[in-house]
């Protein structure tokens, strides 16, 4: 039976793992240097989704400097609504204008071994407006709905740190047809 110090001594020689980290390190600081710190409104992307019709602030694709939020703001026309969806982060709505409502099917879950997901039959429905401030859990399926007699817009952030860890997981329920990108 070999010892602790006869084992500690086994292995291969093998890739710079800590060196190349390093190296990756050094790299994104300099990239960091070119990115965003703004990003004006004739720079944010326009995108006609099966979410409805989004304007982008600042998305991992955009080049900003932001490491940890996605944002965007969503419009949504009178009598209008969003597709149904989940995804693994929690997800923030504030309210810039017109009202609605969110259903929300909350997850239900047993973690004893394997996780086992089930979402409740009946959705809680959360009526907003203007100001409002909307948190939506974790995996929830979620959609919004327009009710007012404007359009409604709002802001809704996620983290993309989950993502970044590899549960970029997002299920697209329902979709919609987005409206016209406005000119």
């Amino acid at each position: 039976m070999a010892s602790e110090r006869e084992r500690a001594l086994l292995g291969k020689s093998g890739p710079a793992y800590y060196a190349e980290s390093l190296e990756r390190s050094k790299r994104s600081r300099e990239e960091a240097k070119t990115l965003h710190r703004a990003v004006h409104a004739e720079d944010q992307v326009w995108e006609r989704s099966p979410q409805g019709l989004l304007k982008h602030l600042v998305n991992g694709e955009m080049g900003t400097s932001e490491p940890c939020l996605d944002m965007y703001q969503q419009f949504l026309e009178v009598g209008g609504k969003s597709g149904k969806h989940r995804h693994m982060t929690e997800e923030l709505l504030y309210i810039i204008e017109g009202s609605g409502y969110d259903l929300h099917w909350d997850p239900e879950f047993d973690a004893d071994v394997t996780i086992d997901f089930s979402w409740a039959e009946e959705p809680k429905k959360l009526e907003w407006k203007r100001g409002d401030f909307v948190y939506i859990p974790p995996f929830a399926i979620h959609q919004h709905f327009q009710t007012g007699e404007i359009g409604s817009r709002f802001i809704s952030a996620t983290s993309r740190q989950v993502a970044q860890i590899g549960f970029d997981w997002i299920d697209q329920l329902e979709s919609v047809e987005a409206p016209p990108i406005p000119s």
